[in-house]
């Protein structure tokens, strides 16, 4: 498995969610890879701190039961930036745990 995943234009790292998180802002994606061995996003959004956010993400378990393994993580420093990027990704993959910018 590569280590790198791009979605629309944006270049993504893809992590363990179990992993070290670093105190930086961005756009992440809850993934798993389908029986085709493609990625399918289950969840979009956005935080000031990876760190803060991603180890007790409240839905990181629904994430699973849909077929989540890792997490894809951006570092997008300005919240504009974040609110375009996040809006962009939820309205062209319409992951199904996303009810809001549809």
């Amino acid at each position: 498995m590569n280590d790198r995943a791009t979605w629309l234009s944006y270049e993504f790292t893809i992590c363990q969610r179990e992993g070290q998180w670093n105190n930086v802002a961005g756009i992440y994606i809850f993934a798993g890879l389908n029986p085709l061995g493609l990625w399918v996003p289950y969840y979009i959004g956005q935080c000031d701190s990876f760190q803060g956010r991603i180890p007790s993400h409240e839905l990181w378990d629904k994430a699973r039961s849909f077929g989540a393994t890792h997490v894809h993580a951006m570092t997008v420093s300005l919240a504009a930036d974040r609110d375009a990027i996040e809006q962009k990704l939820i309205q062209a993959c319409h992951p199904p745990l996303n009810t809001q910018l549809r």
